[in-house]
């Protein structure tokens, strides 16, 4: 048996086509955080099992929707995401195998309408086909990731992502990661300053449009190269934001320590 589990927001645009991709499968698992527009009444013509929750962050959010799963075998996808045919036969060949726990799945992302080889972005292999009683997801609360008890294998068939459709998505996404991507640098006790964002958001468009050649995707390498150096840029200024907002409360809390009325002995 094999479940197929999704997290949703707001993805009326995508989750039809997503749905429609992996309507042969099993079980669908549903867990919407709050959508406003259509997302929920579109998933309910393919599952009867959509659950509206609120919103703790992709890594607990989507161990959520695999604590909900009934199939031996999970398929983890995005709402962006689509199963080709051709990735259905091999995933369901590769249910019927015994060596493998895991399956890491080839990629293929799209930037405002191009399909992209380049900048590091294909291959790009994916855990996300996997046995359920060996499976976990990290709680982390962006890049995610699947734990495998076991040994993992690859498919060849490409799954499809439509990353980014167009600039404003692109820019929403940006402020969006670049958020949460300071919060967690934040936890784990990184520093920041202006010229560790600048160097940082630089060394980001070289290492994609050089080193990983983004420049032969033509405008959307050079589109793609940029957006991706303005993510890393703003992480590290929201990171230099959020250091300084803490020293401000530090000092506070230093000041009204030092006036605290002493008391009488």
């Amino acid at each position: 048996m094999l479940s197929v589990i999704i997290i949703t927001k707001n993805e009326a645009s995508h989750i039809g086509r997503c749905l429609e991709s992996v309507a042969w499968v099993d079980e669908i698992i549903v867990l919407d955080s709050g959508s406003e527009d259509a997302t929920v009444a579109i998933c309910r013509q393919y599952t009867d099992k959509v659950y509206e929750t609120d919103w703790p962050g992709f890594g607990i959010q989507k161990q959520r929707a695999l604590d909900k799963a009934c199939g031996n075998w999970v398929l983890s996808i995005d709402a962006d995401e689509v199963v080709t045919p051709e990735l259905r036969l091999e995933i369901e060949e590769a249910l019927l195998q015994e060596r493998y726990k895991g399956y890491e799945i080839p990629r293929l992302s799209s930037y405002c309408g191009k399909q992209m080889r380049h900048g590091g972005w294909w291959p790009d292999y994916v855990l996300r086909l996997f046995w359920r009683d060996c499976g976990q997801f990290t709680d982390s609360v962006v890049h995610e990731t699947i734990i495998v008890q076991g040994q993992v294998g690859r498919l060849q068939s490409p799954l499809l992502h439509d990353a980014f459709v167009n600039l404003d998505e692109v820019l929403s996404k940006v402020n969006c990661y670049s958020t949460l991507g300071a919060a967690l640098l934040y936890q784990r006790g990184v520093r920041s300053s202006l010229s560790k964002a600048i160097f940082k958001g630089l060394w980001t468009f070289i290492r994609t449009y050089w080193l990983k050649a983004a420049i032969l995707d033509g405008r959307q390498g050079l589109m793609l190269s940029i957006s991706n150096a303005e993510g890393t840029y703003y992480k590290y200024l929201k990171l230099l934001e959020l250091q300084d907002q803490q020293q401000v409360v530090s000092v506070f809390d230093r000041l009204r320590h030092f006036c605290l009325p002493r008391q009488s002995k």
